[in-house]
Order: structure tokens, then C-alpha cells, then sequence
């Protein structure tokens, strides 16, 4: 075993010491703290119902809330409201006035609780859409360069790996003989690195089972305002996953990646 698998694996342990379980103030609803960051730099928490064989899940408003704390209004900008309307589609989430909701069973429940906390996080991105801040996400500024250098591409593009979960991608560029799945990120950090790299792991043989087609991964990382440590670079280096830094996005080399 290498040290990414090895720091991948501490992650997930990590992750299930970090997650709590408890009954919650709400008659027969359960809290699920986890271990993510939200709006605040506090951590995400989650509650679960167990009805007619049905498993609920709810942020019970917190993550509009938040949003609008930081000065998002969501409803006050069309922009915003097909953002957040995207995310929702994407991951599956239904909105009932501010709470958020999922719907569960035993069987799907670790893919349906994965999707929740991906759309949260994702949601909570939305807050450098308030006024102090840039007028569009990361994201779309990555969309709009493959755009500019003429690539075709699918958005959100979702892939089953060989453990059963579904992972989603920003981008999946589709060549003759390879194709590329991309994540854009804004910050990384150890979390967000790990989970990109399992996923990434995990859809690869089986993308080349259904597709026959040599498949490779791309992380597009924010660097204009924060460096990016050498030691998630090197991490990235070890999986065979590539990257492009914001700043270096026009050179040849980036280019190539691209369109290769």
C-alpha cells in the first residue's frame, strides 16, 4: 500500500469517527453530525426520518438560511435561482419553502446521503455570489474557458463505480479513443482531495469496461488568491490524476491536457 491509499484510508476512518448519530428534540427524527464544513465553519448536520418504509433526510433549512446571513438572496437574482435550481436537479433534492429534502431507503441511503452533502456543499459555494464578492462560481469561469478553446463537453456529468456509488463531475470531455472526467475546485483541501481521488478511483475501471476507452482524471484548481500546497499536488501526481492550476490554464501544456 503507497501513502495515498493509506491517507485515503485514515480519511474514511476519520470520517466515520467524526460522524455522530443522536436522537434529535423532533419526535422520532435522528441528527447526523458529520464531520464537513459548513456556511460558518461550523460542521453540517443532517436529520433523518424513518416513515412507511421511506428514509427522509433534511438540512431542516440551515442551508438557505445561511445563504441569506451571508447576503445571497437567492430569490432576488434569476442568475442564483438556476444555479441553485441545477444543483437541486443534480443531486436530487427537493425544496419545501427553505428546507431541503431526500428521499431514502435502506438500500440507497449511502448514495442518497453522499448526494445530499455533495448538493450542500456545492450550495454553500453560492455565498461568493453575495454582492462583496465575484459575480459568478469557479465552475463557471472553468466552463467558460472550455468553451473559449472550443471543446466539447457535458456538464454534470454522474458515473456508477465499481462500488456501487454514483459520483458527479463537473465535466466529461468525450474523445475517439479517451475520455477525460474533470473536477473544479475552488479551495482544496485534505477532505475534498481525498473524495476526489476515491471517486476518481473507483468510476475509472469501469469507464473503461463500458466505454473501451482509456479514461483520465482532471482537477482544475483555484490558485489566483490561495496557494495550493505541493503535498496535494504530489497526491494527485500519485493517482495518476492531473491538474491544471487556474493561473497556468493558458499555457501549452494545460492546453494539451485538455485536448488530448
Amino acid at each position: 500500500m503507497n501513502w495515498v491509499n493509506s491517507m485515503i484510508d485514515d480519511y474514511y476512518s476519520w470520517l466515520k469517527e467524526k460522524t455522530i448519530v443522536e436522537s434529535s428534540a423532533i419526535s422520532n427524527w435522528y441528527s447526523i453530525d458529520t464531520p464537513f464544513i459548513g456556511a460558518f465553519n461550523d460542521t453540517i448536520e443532517l436529520f433523518a426520518l424513518r416513515k412507511n418504509g421511506t428514509i427522509i433526510l433534511s438540512d431542516n433549512g440551515e442551508t438557505l438560511n445561511n445563504l441569506e446571513l451571508l447576503g445571497v438572496n437567492i430569490q432576488g437574482s434569476k442568475k442564483r435561482r438556476e444555479l441553485l435550481d441545477t444543483i437541486l436537479l443534480s443531486y436530487g433534492l427537493i425544496q419545501n419553502e427553505k428546507e431541503l429534502v431526500i428521499e431514502a431507503n435502506e438500500k440507497n441511503f449511502p448514495q442518497k446521503k453522499h448526494n445530499f452533502l455533495s448538493a450542500i456543499l456545492e450550495i454553500n459555494d453560492l455565498s461568493i455570489l453575495s454582492k462583496s464578492n465575484v459575480n459568478s462560481i469557479f465552475k463557471e469561469d472553468v466552463r467558460e474557458h472550455l468553451n473559449n478553446l472550443d471543446i466539447i463537453f457535458t456538464p454534470d456529468f454522474i458515473s456508477k463505480g465499481s462500488t456501487g456509488l454514483e459520483f458527479t463531475f463537473d465535466f466529461q470531455i468525450a474523445k475517439k479513443e479517451q475520455e477525460i472526467v474533470i473536477k473544479s475546485f475552488n479551495s482544496i483541501n485534505k477532505s475534498t482531495l481525498s473524495t476526489f481521488l476515491f471517486s476518481w478511483e473507483d468510476i475509472k475501471p469501469v469507464r473503461e469496461k463500458v466505454s473501451k476507452k482509456d479514461v483520465s482524471a482532471i482537477a482544475v484548481i483555484n490558485n489566483i488568491e490561495k496557494e495550493v500546497k505541493s503535498e496535494f499536488l504530489e497526491a494527485l501526481k500519485a493517482k495518476n490524476a492531473k491538474y491544471i492550476l487556474w493561473s497556468e490554464r493558458d499555457s501549452l501544456d494545460n492546453k494539451k491536457k485538455l485536448a488530448a
